[in-house]
């Protein structure tokens, strides 16, 4: 089995409108929306082996609030390929991770993060799915599973979504 956490980067900050979208900060509700979520991964025993980032500033910051309830020692690497991709595009990283990561997470931006994850999700609460499939928000947290051997494997309606979390939901 494979579980895969699929998060939209926290709230960005518009304040400088001079900045290239890539080079925008969190904004201050970002700043505390991230530990929310990292609380609630650690909470749930959800640590990622591996967790692969957009280089967007945003992404990165999101990730670098996350490390204190994750630790520091979680690999992460960052894709330029993820920076606003659509679907298919963030695929193709997943389908490479190595067989030994049993928890991958991946940091990203939507509309394209949560196309997949919708894409993904083949099975789930009700619920959680219509929350899921009607809007992606800042910080949220989609948790699928998969009954696969090899992330070589994963595939759209593949996965069951176990948890839709936003940062309202935890605070």
């Amino acid at each position: 089995m494979r579980t895969l956490l699929l998060m939209r980067h926290a709230k960005s900050s518009w304040d400088r409108p001079d900045l290239a979208d890539v080079d925008r900060p969190l904004a201050p509700r970002g700043r505390k929306a991230a530990p929310l979520i990292a609380r609630y991964l650690e909470e749930q025993r959800l640590i990622p082996d591996l967790v692969l980032c957009s280089h967007a500033l945003r992404v990165r910051e999101t990730w670098q609030l996350m490390t204190p309830a994750l630790g520091d020692a979680v690999a992460c690497k960052t894709l330029r390929s993820l920076y606003l991709a659509p679907p298919s595009r963030l695929l193709e990283p997943l389908r490479r991770v190595a067989d030994e990561v049993r928890i991958l997470m991946v940091i990203g931006h939507n509309p394209g993060l949560g196309g997949l994850a919708a894409g993904l999700a083949g099975a789930g609460p009700r619920k959680a799915l219509e929350r899921l499939r009607t809007k992606f928000p800042t910080a949220g947290l989609a948790v699928l599973s998969f009954e696969i051997e090899r992330w070589a494997e994963i595939a759209a309606g593949a996965g069951r979504l176990e948890h839709f979390v936003r940062p309202k939901d935890l605070g």
